[in-house]
């Protein structure tokens, strides 16, 4: 019997020739492993296949959150020391939480300039890279930002991203997140319009997503895992769509593990609760889904805690299962990797 609640019981091993470097041509042309809870069945597919796995009435969750072009270079006005930043979190209109490196060369007061347009200052310093720094900048920030940010890809891919629209989903709206949304990066516009006239509800939600959710679980008790804070937002819309839904027997299926954070955080009684706010919420085996019946997701690193959300959903034996054929079968893992069907 494994014990759910010790990080190495959510190992599995990954060859590194399987981690996606770049995005496919075509976003829809993923493949796409489809998991049956009740049957245990695995089939493979492609993403274009979706269609035959969705019906009327459901309703279809998606994070419309939009990637900040969040990692900055900056050189340290006294020294001329190369310094690099990662936005996480915005506190105000000038202030922001960011991750820096080296760290070693920053104390408070330390001044950075990134362009003619934009400088900071140091105003705190944390554990593990963590910093408070105060931007000054002429005009809009995130146009000056717009001009010098990269996107932050995850520090597993190290090929260079060619197109920047690459790592947004078609359906990005509002910018804030220091990681893309992943499971959403399958979709096209032409598939959205697709299950539309299907008779499904696309609904959106909220969540800023941080790089905390990259952020290896290093303590081999999960409990004792501090977990990452996340803004969220559901609407009073979003909500009356989703607990008709409820109320009828529909099917709420969630594109991707922040969409889950979202309707679980809001969860109510089995209903959810329009509200914004930030999230902690951490989900493992045990924990009882209150709205979601469905997901789309994608392959996830060994001992996350995005692994251990899937597993609360279908199981641990049975998540290794289905990750361990996807590694058998060559399926590409991570943020620009395949996908799969949890139904």
């Amino acid at each position: 019997m494994k014990d759910i609640l010790q990080k190495q019981t959510y190992f599995y091993d990954l060859p590194e020739e399987l981690i996606a470097q770049t995005p496919l041509k075509n976003r829809e042309e993923s493949r796409m492993l489809v998991y049956n809870r009740q049957t245990k069945d695995i089939q493979h597919k492609h993403f274009y296949d979706v269609l035959d796995y969705l019906k009327a009435g459901d309703v279809l969750v998606i994070n419309s959150s939009r990637v900040l072009p969040a990692r900055l270079y900056g050189i340290k006005e006294e020294t001329g020391a190369k310094i690099e930043i990662l936005l996480q979190k915005r506190k105000n209109l000038t202030d922001w939480e960011v991750l820096a490196r080296p760290t070693k060369r920053l104390k408070v007061g330390t001044v950075l300039k990134f362009s003619e347009k934009l400088s900071g200052e140091i105003l705190k310093i944390g554990d593990y890279g963590a910093c408070e720094i105060a931007f000054k900048f002429e005009g809009v920030f995130e146009e000056a930002l717009d001009e010098i940010g990269e996107m932050p890809l995850p520090h597993y891919i190290k090929a260079k991203l060619e197109d920047k629209e690459r790592y947004q989903t078609v359906y990005s709206k509002e910018e804030g997140s220091s990681a893309a949304p992943t499971a959403g990066l399958h979709f096209t516009k032409e598939i959205l319009e697709k299950i539309k006239a299907k008779g499904i509800e696309v609904v959106e939600v909220l969540l800023h997503v941080g790089l905390g959710t990259f952020r290896p679980v290093k303590e081999d008790n999960i409990l004792n895992h501090d977990m990452h804070s996340e803004f969220y937002k559901l609407t009073e819309e979003s909500a009356e769509i989703i607990n008709n839904a409820k109320k009828e027997g529909r099917r709420v299926i969630a594109v991707g593990t922040t969409s889950v954070r979202v309707l679980e955080t809001c969860g109510n009684g089995g209903f959810v609760k329009a509200g914004f706010g930030e999230t902690k919420i951490f989900i493992y085996p045990g924990y009882k889904f209150q709205v979601v019946d469905a997901l789309i997701t994608n392959f996830h690193l060994p001992e996350s805690t995005l692994i251990m959300l899937v597993s609360a959903l279908c199981g641990v034996d049975e998540t290794l299962r289905f990750y361990n054929e996807a590694v058998k079968q060559k399926y590409r893992f991570f943020s620009f990797g395949d996908c799969c069907l949890i139904v």
